[in-house]
């Protein structure tokens, strides 16, 4: 996109941002009608109140005179009627035109890469999804036809001062040109100013969302008074600026009024000695004259006023639009579909890095048979979750090859492969919700009574109907209502009932109680029976029953076999991990 940083308007980004207006043609129309009549009818007002004055007033001549009043009536009501009319259908456009690039914007980080989120924060892209969003709405309920409202009526009460008396017309546009000289300076420090604040709003909202989601860790570490100072910090420099913005127009707007009210003054004066002594303004002119010098220099200051809106308004639309020109979605080109699979597995010479020319997988390679339980152990970033993480494709390998029932996944529709894949993390979240909505993910097709039917199943009913409202407990933000165990067991629950031919287990028993880890044991044993099941562990108590085992260190797979296999190496790693764990046990080997 241009960068527009250095320039007052972009005309690139206004004529895109003016394509979302296709869909409401009518309603642009009718709101640029309502502008139109807004500058025509308050132009004609102060005609008629000059012929008014100098065919009756002045001449003391009656007949005549109410149908001037009518007509000053008539073009009021009709200049009020155009400004209502004018003010709902543009706040209308606005919304609309705001509600269509905020759901195109939604959908489109809803396809991004999880390597975007993990570059980019929260509290931006909420910034880019809500607040910027307001600002681009006001680009058409109080900039852009505002804008064009002023310039008409400028134009149209500028036409009308030349056919009354073009030597008063020049008195007032002498002054004119610095007017527009001192606009266009004041644009270009104005839009400056403006990317200032969006981004110090940006930072603001990243740091409030970022320690109110880790307030527990700020106070379990006493950190509340580091956390006060660097968010005083931050609001400083969004004060700062703020106030910069307020400067600018501190000096403009006086600078603008006091030109206005010395054109005023000069015209009244030569005026009305031209009426006294030469007779070449009559007094109808001069107080139409009167009349339009505010309306001729008040649109110039709303003008002004009005380009800080549409400017706020256009940095708001280039951040919003340069999320959406974004290139980091995973590429969905697959027409396949893995409907009725078995649920083969295999990972060919696999390579990946989350950070160029840092590998994370080193050309792995294993098979999964249908209906097996295989575990993969290693150490703290040996790379067991990122082969969870590319067989949903949450990311793209780089090289290699994994196939589902000898389909490569990147052939295949990533709704259909993710539908056929449940996941079971150990970090749960949950949403401000009930359960059974956090368990059917607001799926219509699963019904409460299968989810009953599904927890007493896995051995889970029991605690749910314990529960407030049982299945239709508010959970709260992030599930902060229930234990890590419990939030576990809901989340072993969600991906039960939607059915998956693969089912993988990311370290699910990592952080949990002994009552807790029973009930997931015994949920476990329910939710892999039949289908293929990837367990990631760090107990190795848990996996030992499993059809096969895969170490892996540093990226690459050391070691592979059955618990019984793995134990008969000597000095093996598995071996060592075995030891470590049940060291203080008297455990039988």
């Amino acid at each position: 996109m241009k960068n527009s940083k250095n320039t007052a308007f972009d005309a690139t980004l206004f004529k895109r941002l003016l394509h979302y207006i296709k869909p409401y043609r009518g309603v642009f129309i009718l709101s640029l009608m309502t502008v139109i009549g807004l500058a025509v009818f308050g132009a004609l007002r102060p005609k008629v109140l000059q012929l008014a004055i100098d065919q009756n007033i002045e001449q003391r001549f009656e007949p005549g005179f109410f149908e001037y009043l009518v007509l000053m009536l008539g073009l009021l009501i009709l200049e009020v009627t155009c400004n209502l009319l004018f003010i709902y259908y543009a706040s209308w456009l606005g919304q609309s035109v705001v509600r269509d690039i905020r759901i195109k914007l939604f959908k489109h980080i809803l396809a991004f890469k999880m390597k975007y989120f993990d570059k980019s924060s929260v509290g931006v892209l909420i910034t880019r999804t809500v607040t910027d969003m307001e600002r681009i709405a006001d680009i058409f309920g109080e900039g852009l036809f505002m804008i064009f409202s002023d310039i008409l009526k400028m134009f149209f009460v500028g036409s009308v001062m030349i056919y009354m008396n073009w030597r008063l017309s020049v008195i007032v546009f002498c002054t004119l040109p610095i007017v527009l000289i001192a606009t266009k300076i004041f644009q270009k420090y104005m839009k400056k100013a403006f990317e200032d604040v969006r981004t110090e709003v940006s930072n603001l909202n990243s740091f409030v969302q970022e320690r109110i989601t880790g307030m527990k860790i700020v106070q379990i570490f006493a950190r509340e008074s580091i956390e006060y100072k660097n968010f005083k910090e931050i609001n400083a420099r969004h004060r700062k600026g703020w106030i910069k913005t307020v400067w600018y127009n501190s000096v403009f707007f006086p600078i603008a009024e006091l030109l206005s009210s010395i054109t005023l003054g000069t015209v009244i004066w030569i005026g009305g000695l031209n009426t006294v002594l030469e007779q070449t303004a009559s007094v109808g002119d001069l107080t139409a004259f009167i009349m339009m010098v505010p309306m001729i220099f008040r649109p110039l200051n709303q003008i002004a006023n009005k380009f800080n809106t549409l400017q706020m308004g256009m940095v708001a639309a280039d951040r919003v639009f340069k999320v959406l020109d974004t290139t980091s979605n995973i590429q969905d080109h697959g027409e396949d579909t893995i409907e009725n699979i078995k649920g083969n597995l295999e990972f060919a010479d696999v390579k990946f890095s989350y950070v160029d020319k840092e590998p994370v997988l080193k050309g792995v390679s294993f098979k999964v048979t249908a209906g097996d339980t295989v575990a993969i152990v290693g150490s703290t970033g040996a790379g067991k979750s990122t082969i969870v993480n590319l067989l949903n494709r949450l990311y793209d390998i780089d090289s290699g090859k994994i196939t589902i029932d000898s389909k490569d996944i990147r052939t295949v529709a990533l709704k259909s492969l993710r539908q056929n894949i449940a996941v079971v993390l150990q970090d749960v979240f949950l949403f401000a919700d009930t359960i059974l909505n956090n368990i059917t993910l607001n799926n219509p097709a699963i019904s409460e009574l299968e989810v009953q039917s599904a927890a007493k199943e896995i051995g889970v009913h029991d605690f749910i109907i314990s529960l407030p409202n049982g299945y239709h407990y508010n959970v709260k933000e992030r599930g902060v209502m229930l234990s890590s165990g419990q939030r576990q067991l809901i989340s072993f629950l969600r991906a039960y009932v939607t059915n998956p031919k693969i089912l993988i287990l990311d370290e699910a028993t990592a952080s949990i109680d002994s009552y807790s880890e029973q009930l997931i044991q015994k949920a476990t044993q329910k939710i892999t029976d039949g289908r293929t099941s990837i367990v990631i562990a760090h107990r190795l108590a848990t996996i030992k029953k499993c059809d096969m085992i895969i170490v892996l260190d540093a990226g690459e797979i050391i070691e592979k076999g059955t618990h019984k296999e793995l134990l008969t190496i000597k000095n093996g790693h598995y071996r060592n991990l075995y030891d470590a764990q049940f060291l203080n046990k008297n455990s039988t080997i």
